[in-house]
């Protein structure tokens, strides 16, 4: 595994830098993009941002490579997952709460229309 998704001999600097931290301010990312009714297009650019912030702390932290795309797309994926996931989570909690007469949830990332 050490090569395909992290450069380092460990996993534990990518958990904690990628996951960890970077999943953290992605899921607060995705949630005040939801809490301001943005549209999904948005995050994207935001999360792509943030995928360069936490390729550059695994630089100048763990003394990783700088100009790997590669590494740098498993970061920023990891962080899309995570950001879109509290984005739905926001938004589902938004729609039934705000729209309690219209919807119901269905589960902790969807909702639908009161039949």
């Amino acid at each position: 595994m050490q090569g395909l998704f992290f450069e380092d001999s460990s996993i534990i600097p990518f958990l904690l830098v990628t996951v960890v931290l970077g999943g953290g301010a992605a899921w607060m990312t995705g949630r005040s993009c939801a809490l301001t009714w943005r549209p999904l297009v948005v995050l994207f650019f935001y999360l792509l941002i943030l995928g360069l912030a936490v390729r550059f702390v695994h630089v100048t932290v763990l003394g990783g490579t700088l100009a790997s795309f590669y590494y740098y797309l498993t970061d920023t994926i990891v962080l899309l997952v995570i950001g879109f996931i509290g984005f739905r989570h926001t938004r589902t909690t938004q729609m039934v709460n705000q729209y309690h007469w219209l919807n119901e949830r269905t589960g902790p990332l969807s909702w639908r229309e009161i039949a």
